[in-house]
């Protein structure tokens, strides 16, 4: 077994990363994140990418300021799929939750499918606690480019940051 150290960081995600995250999801989910950069740029999310040295992103989510007064909400948290359990969505989280503060924010809330255990279970690991369920959906986009409503239920979970 070989063992590989990556040096990470966490920037703002930009425009010119689109074009390397296809693996976070379709045309479609792309176009909607480049939707969220131009809430970035008015200062209502925080929008990021995490890197090793390359620079080109592994990992990305957001966290938007308006879902809640006085909370910082993460949403469209991914990890690029060949390299999930690496601790990369930790760092993304914890890197979340700087920016959070960075505000002066002290809650961080965030809503996980509850078809997905394992993201629930780094939640839960990372101090995030259940607190109620509610209904989500959004449009995905099929192989073939049609557009579908799809529908999930989740688990919302916090964390208060010191």
């Amino acid at each position: 077994m070989i063992n590989v150290m990556l040096q990470l960081s966490a920037r703002d995600f930009v425009h010119a990363d689109l074009a390397t995250c296809g693996w976070s999801g379709s045309p479609h989910h792309l176009a909607g994140v480049a939707t969220q950069l131009e809430r970035a740029r008015l200062g209502e999310v925080d929008y990021l990418a995490v890197c090793p040295a390359t620079d080109i992103p592994v990992a990305k989510g957001g966290i938007d300021y308006r879902v809640k007064q006085g909370v910082g909400t993460l949403w469209q948290l991914a990890v690029h799929p060949a390299l999930q359990s690496c601790g990369i969505g930790t760092f993304l989280v914890e890197a979340a939750e700087l920016r959070i503060k960075s505000r002066g924010l002290r809650q961080a809330e965030l809503g996980v499918e509850e078809s997905n255990p394992r993201a629930r279970a780094l939640y839960e690991r990372l101090g995030y606690v259940p607190y109620d369920r509610q209904p989500d959906s959004w449009d995905e986009q099929a192989p073939d480019g049609s557009l579908h409503r799809y529908e999930t239920m989740c688990t919302l979970l916090r964390k208060k940051l010191s």
